[in-house]
């Protein structure tokens, strides 16, 4: 699967990238991360990619021009993929969208900055428009290294076991159809301070442990998370 991010601060991802499952994935082959700067892109002496915005108010816009371009030129080096635009005012990132978006062999990313982009690249790019949450960070990057975590994992080959993906919170339950947060689980040692693991963990009764993990699923989605399940009813002001 191949990534291509469009940011003013690509170094900020060098760091992210040497670490971990997605160091591997790309040794691998399995992933490309390809970084672009938008400012190389821009015109004139000072390569400026910003400016105030028209009607006044506080901070600076990227340009139209830049951006559009930086896109359109990086969208040409292949195929064109799918554009998305990391954005407070996009769908919000789930797993269900994660998914979706894991089905495309090529994703161009879009970081913003500052006070965000000029409207004219949202109405030319016509872009996918995803936020990670409902809060304001400084700009698209971190929420980009957020979504290609999420994606790679679901690339064949990518972790060691696939059902470690299938398993996770938020990930359709095979038994219910339902995207439960995922039950807790131990490793050695099995007494710890007073604390034992599970009985059924140790039983080696694979139905049976597939059972209680998935009710201590749909309990911990009931206590912490019941908009997750079917007919929730949306919290009321008090």
């Amino acid at each position: 699967m191949r990534f291509d991010v469009l940011t003013l601060f690509p170094e900020i991802f060098s760091g992210y990238l040497g670490q971990s499952v997605l160091k591997l994935a790309i040794q691998c082959g399995l992933v490309q991360v390809n970084l672009h700067n938008i400012r190389d892109w821009a015109k004139g002496k000072h390569k400026q990619v910003d400016d105030r915005p028209y009607g006044g108010g506080p901070g600076m816009l990227l340009m139209v021009e830049p951006v559009v371009e930086c896109v359109e030129a990086v969208q040409a080096m292949a195929d064109p993929g799918h554009l998305v635009m990391l954005s407070p005012t996009g769908r919000k990132l789930t797993q269900g969208v994660v998914e979706e978006l894991a089905k495309y062999s090529r994703l161009v990313l879009l970081c913003g900055r500052y006070e965000g982009f000029d409207d004219r690249v949202r109405q030319i790019l016509q872009p996918d428009e995803i936020s990670i949450g409902d809060y304001i960070l400084g700009g698209g990057e971190v929420p980009a290294t957020v979504l290609i975590d999420a994606v790679v994992r679901l690339v064949p080959g990518v972790l060691g076991d696939e059902d470690s993906a299938r398993q996770d919170s938020f990930s359709e339950s095979v038994t219910h159809g339902q995207r439960l947060l995922e039950a807790g689980h131990y490793t050695r040692p099995r007494e710890f301070r007073g604390l034992s693991v599970p009985e059924v963990l140790i039983s080696g009764n694979h139905e049976a442990i597939a059972r209680w993990r998935e009710e201590r699923g749909m309990e911990l989605t009931r206590q912490r998370r019941e908009d997750l399940l079917p007919n929730a009813q949306p919290p009321t002001n008090r």
